[in-house]
């Protein structure tokens, strides 16, 4: 048997090139090597989401034919929404109990988003014990790997330590400590505007524009700034930032063609710009042309998600079912 992976994404708006190239690529190589469950995070997104709560069925229903367009197959991973499965809520509050305030409070990420988003009362106890839910997603389905990036580590060691006490009050090695599946670093996708690509910034390239928006704004990215004129050499390694999504999307032997011809003046920002353009949108064409035909085919979506809820619920019902028999000591209602 394959190890079981876990993995979710939260439904706060449309997906970028960032998400492709950061998370969606990885989890499309994992699919082919571990039993996989991706979900669709519509809880976690109330954490900070909770003042327009109606428009997360709309994105949530948008994420998970995105993941499809994108290759994700409901064949190899088990594709659900978490609010469809109530044992994940269950499972959260049975952790609750246990689980001391101050592990929460000393939450790194806590702290940030606390000061990153000042626009925004983040002081409720569901954005406070996000953590404990987080946890009782992965050990819910006694997943053995998660796959994280290096400034993630910190909420996996909390789950840990969350499997840990759970171990400690009712049965030694109940819970398997699920492990960190580190992510290879993912490519860098910035925003037109140099930041990173975010929703939130206002500065992304998404899926599901259209041909002629992605043009615009790979036209409008910001490229050489000590380069005024065409006839100025370049320096794309060092100062352009369009050049990181250039080397995403450039064949090497084009790559390097394109690092001399700026270094020496002889390619100027535009033509280069509007060259990658068509090599974004070349990327770009199967996942719409996928896209295109699952939204031909009218009910597929509800029968994929459908069946995803109905594994996910099977797997989850078994754990919380030996979770109150640990517990109480006996079957229990």
């Amino acid at each position: 048997m394959r190890e079981r992976v876990l993995s979710g994404m939260r439904p706060t708006g449309p997906l970028h090139l960032g998400h492709l190239h950061g998370v969606l690529r990885n989890w499309l190589e994992l699919q082919e090597k571990y039993e996989c469950f991706y979900f669709v995070a519509d809880w976690h997104a109330l954490t900070t989401e909770y003042e327009n709560p109606r428009r997360i069925p709309d994105f949530t229903r948008e994420l998970l034919l995105e993941w499809l367009s994108v290759g994700l197959d409901p064949q190899k991973s088990v594709l659900f929404v978490q609010s469809a499965i109530k044992e994940h809520a269950e499972l959260y509050l049975l952790f609750g109990m246990i689980v001391p305030v101050s592990w929460l409070e000393r939450n790194p990420t806590y702290k940030d988003m606390l000061q990153n988003l000042e626009h925004k009362d983040l002081s409720t106890y569901g954005f406070l014990g996000y953590p404990v839910l987080q946890a009782a997603d992965i050990l819910i389905y006694r997943a053995r790997k998660v796959p994280v990036g290096v400034d993630q580590l910190p909420h996996l060691e909390l789950t840990r330590e969350i499997a840990r006490r759970f171990n400690y009050f009712y049965g030694e090695d109940f819970f398997a400590l699920p492990e960190p599946l580190l992510s290879q670093e993912a490519a860098k996708v910035p925003g037109i505007d140099g930041r990173k690509m975010s929703k939130s910034y206002g500065n992304a390239i998404f899926l599901n524009d259209s041909e002629e928006e992605v043009r615009r704004k790979v036209l409008s990215m910001v490229t050489d700034t000590a380069r005024p004129r065409k006839s100025d050499p370049g320096d794309p390694e060092n100062r352009c930032v369009a050049f990181q999504l250039i080397r995403l999307y450039t064949p090497p032997e084009r790559l390097a063609e394109i690092i001399a011809d700026c270094k020496r003046a002889l390619l100027g920002c535009k033509d280069c710009k509007q060259e990658l353009a068509e090599r974004v949108l070349e990327a770009l064409r199967p996942i719409r042309e996928r896209r295109a035909r699952l939204e031909s085919r009218k009910g597929l979506l509800e029968e994929i998600m459908t069946e995803g809820n109905r594994r996910a619920r099977e797997v989850a019902s078994q754990t919380l079912a030996e979770v109150r028999e640990t517990l109480w000591g006996r079957p229990y209602f």
